[in-house]
């Protein structure tokens, strides 16, 4: 019989192949961006050349306000894929963050496919990670640690997953007392705490209540990139015109609306889900976005071009960031944020 602790491996190896091998993306809702367009600055005096990304990412310097998003760990094909990922970001000087670390919390089997991080990525912002179906049921701020420690991370991110752990044949849907574990963990370890979500989008009144209980990150991650309630629907097997394939709000609703909230609360605020391009990268910080984050583009890449690619790859979206805001009249992002884009149908 297949155990418990091994059943985490297996699964987290499923979703990487699923991810790599399969049509995950969301069938018919988007990620949004398509309804938005940039004003166009007919008499720019933007010096191109000058234009520069380099950032603070919480308390270290980085180079793009881009954040490799947190993928995999847990298997032995995570420790190959990490450590690589990890030779990017420290190459870019980007942040980089891991999958979720419950895995190691069972046994120490694949600690290294986590370790290897910050062991090729020695100075630049690494995140931890852990599910909030989880934190629910720690007695103690000890696991929190545990996970901190092994990575020497930055920050702690707590993904959170609800239609995911719905249609997961192993799902755990038990979120009672999240907000209040939240406080607890903020107040009692070093690091700054981000919530993210995985694909179904974080709305104003959600990260509100997740910026009371002190938490200094949040990452949107919407609707329009993979969509998790695919992945499992696979792996179950099941009919995949399930209507949840494509529930979730999209990242670009979520990016403006939560960005609202800035005029009250200091924090990084990260879009994610389905930045696919440097256009739709531009668009996430015009909406608002501090950074943007991928994921499954950057494994993709990965797996086709390697290390390299990945390096052009990112580098490339910023270059084309660049032309967009020379040609919108933008001398930083902090310029680009200010009524540089509009909804399509108020710009005719």
């Amino acid at each position: 019989m297949t155990s418990d602790k091994s059943n985490t491996a297996i699964r987290k190896k499923e979703h990487l192949e699923l991810c790599l091998t399969d049509d995950v993306s969301f069938k018919s809702k988007t990620n949004g961006f398509e309804y938005y367009d940039f004003k166009h600055n007919a008499i720019t005096e933007i010096a191109i050349d000058e234009i520069k990304f380099r950032t603070k990412f919480f308390n270290k310097k980085i180079d793009y306000p881009f954040l490799i998003s947190c993928m995999t760990g847990g298997t032995t094909e995570a420790d190959n894929i990490n450590a690589q990922l990890a030779v990017v970001a420290s190459e870019l000087n980007i942040p980089i963050g891991v999958g979720s670390q419950r895995q190691a919390l069972e046994n120490d089997e694949f600690a290294n496919s986590f370790k290897v991080v910050r062991k090729n990525a020695l100075h630049v912002p690494v995140l931890s990670n852990i599910g909030a179906a989880q934190l629910v049921q720690f007695k103690s701020i000890d696991p929190i640690k545990k996970i901190i420690d092994m990575l020497e991370a930055d920050v702690l991110v707590i993904h959170i997953n609800p239609l995911q752990e719905l249609l997961q044949k192993e799902g755990e849907t038990n979120f009672t007392g999240l907000i209040k574990q939240i406080k607890n963990i903020v107040n009692k370890i070093d690091v700054p705490v981000i919530v993210k979500e995985v694909g179904a989008g974080i709305s104003s009144a959600a990260a509100k209540k997740l910026l009371d209980a002190g938490v200094k990150g949040i990452d949107v991650a919407g609707a329009g990139g993979t969509s998790w309630a695919g992945v499992e629907l696979l792996r179950n097997k099941a009919d995949t015109n399930n209507h949840f394939w494509d529930w979730g709000l999209p990242t670009s609703f979520c990016i403006k609306d939560v960005g609202k909230l800035k005029r009250k609360y200091k924090f990084i605020l990260i879009g994610s889900g389905g930045i696919n391009s440097a256009i739709e990268a531009a668009k996430a910080f015009a909406l608002g976005a501090d950074v943007v984050a991928s994921a499954r583009p950057i494994l993709k890449t990965l797996d086709q071009e390697g290390t390299g690619g990945v390096v052009n790859y990112i580098s490339g979206i910023f270059e084309e960031v660049k032309k967009i805001m020379y040609l919108t009249g933008s001398k930083d992002l902090k310029s680009l944020r200010r009524n540089k884009i509009e909804r399509r149908e108020l710009l005719i």
